[in-house]
């Protein structure tokens, strides 16, 4: 059985003995060392170098997650590996249960087809900025969208240029010129071809995706497929999916059927009738729809990104693939796996009750304020006394911060994320960003350097 040390501030030192208590029985034994420091969260690899001596009787010492430094140089020091814990203490059970068990996220079966829908009034440049967007976000294959009545003269030139520049590449045309336009200048990829036009197919190398006569029509589909199966071409056929209220679960029931006739044929689900023509948060929809593209075995998904409130529905389709994937070859439940698409709440927004940090703050004997929230509001505490409220105006009075102006300005921005993470129902860290998962881009962060001061905390 492993020894695990534990390492802490006087501060986290009575939770942390209380959730490992609560853990019982663990299967390591245990050590709570606390090194000297009031905040947990400040401590760094340095202070631990001078304040713990070696050697340590351990198997494991565990840091706190916001622990800045070079963990193996620790490791190096002391011959014991060190790690970084979660950033709460309350999440350590959680920590431990889901060390055992990882989830891989790198795979998936669900390529995206990312449609530029407005490519004819695009310019050359324009065409490529938006592609490499989309693949920024996910995307595997840049589908050009034609447009009824809009010229596109420089269609070879836009599937030539983003061939040069390695991508796979779609046109979406309802013309046949158009279609035969793309194919002949290399696209990988054409949409949409039904039973009356396959003899496009014999013109041109591109894959075709094949869509019925008639939304709803079947039988025309079927022979869409059966005619090129017998050819030995590859293809991908699409049902069509259709927005709320015109056909949604009909065309739902449609993907079931066509893949319970064929089991092994290449599916394409055109998710965007659903996220772009849905007012409503996208990762939500994409969750479930992705979903179903994993139970169903969908090879592609068609979407993109027109509407403002579907302007993250790419990047949230390429993690809700990873985490529907995972899923189903885990055969588990998709929870637990990935906070990626929680974007407006999170599963344990408040990890400390109200009476928890008041004991937090009889602790204090400083005049830094700390904030936290529980279910009752926000807490503000420091040794001068405990405040606590819902509503940041009338907190911040109680903080006689008038002649100190970086020190209010920064309060400002802590209180004003700490109500919107209680209101939402989010988790609140005290100088770190709400954390909105696949809703926004967040640069990677490198806790083995060192932190800047903040912009209120330099000297001018």
């Amino acid at each position: 059985m492993d020894h695990i040390l534990f390492l802490t501030g006087r501060l986290a030192e009575p939770s942390l003995l209380r959730v490992l208590n609560g853990m019982a029985p663990t299967p390591f034994s245990w050590e709570v060392r606390e090194i000297g420091l009031q905040v947990a969260a400040l401590m760094t690899a340095e202070m631990i170098q001078r304040r713990v001596s070696a050697p340590l009787a351990a198997q494991r010492v565990i840091v706190p997650g916001r622990c800045r430094g070079d963990l193996d140089a620790l490791s190096a020091h002391y011959g014991v590996p060190f790690e970084r814990g979660p950033e709460e203490v309350k999440d350590l059970p959680e920590y431990f249960g889901h060390k055992a068990k990882p989830f891989d996220l790198s795979r998936y079966d669900t390529e995206i087809f990312a449609e530029i829908v407005d490519a004819p009034r695009l310019d050359l440049d324009g065409i490529a900025a938006r592609a490499r967007e989309y693949r920024s976000q996910g995307a595997d294959v840049i589908d050009i969208g034609c447009l009824p009545d809009t010229p596109f003269p420089h269609l070879e030139d836009a599937v030539r240029r983003l061939k040069a520049e390695g991508y796979r590449v779609s046109v979406d045309s309802m013309r046949h010129d158009e279609l035969l336009r793309g194919g002949r200048a290399g696209t990988d990829y054409l949409m949409s071809l039904n039973i009356d036009s396959l003899w496009i197919a014999d013109e041109v190398p591109s894959t075709p995706i094949l869509v019925s006569r008639e939304p709803g029509d079947a039988a025309s589909l079927d022979a869409a497929i059966d005619a090129l199966s017998a050819r030995g071409r590859a293809f991908l056929a699409d049902p069509i999916l259709d927005p709320i209220p015109f056909g949604l679960a009909a065309s739902i029931a449609r993907y079931v059927r066509l893949r319970e006739r064929y089991p092994d044929i290449a599916i394409m689900m055109g998710i965007g009738n659903v996220t772009e023509l849905t007012e409503a948060d996208t990762s939500g929809i994409n969750a479930m729809l992705l979903g179903m593209a994993a139970e169903l075995r969908i090879s592609a998904v068609l979407t993109t990104s027109v509407s403002l409130h579907a302007r993250r529905a790419l990047r949230e389709a390429d993690v809700a693939r990873r985490v529907m994937h995972a899923a189903r070859d885990a055969q588990v439940l998709p929870k637990g796996i990935s906070t990626e698409l929680a974007t407006v709440h999170a599963k344990r927004p408040f990890p400390y009750s109200a009476d928890e940090i008041d004991e937090f703050a009889r602790g204090v004997r400083d005049p830094n304020f700390r904030v936290q929230v529980s279910t009752d509001g926000i807490h503000v505490y420091n040794r001068d006394g405990h405040r606590r409220g819902d509503d940041p105006f009338v907190l911040y009075p109680q903080l006689n911060l008038e002649k100190d102006g970086g020190h209010a300005f920064y309060m400002g921005v802590q209180l004003a994320r700490a109500e919107i993470a209680w209101r939402l129902g989010k988790r609140f860290d005290q100088d770190q960003p709400l954390d909105w998962g696949c809703a926004l881009d967040r640069p990677e962060e490198d806790l083995s350097a060192w932190c800047a001061p903040g912009e209120t905390m330099k000297k001018r």
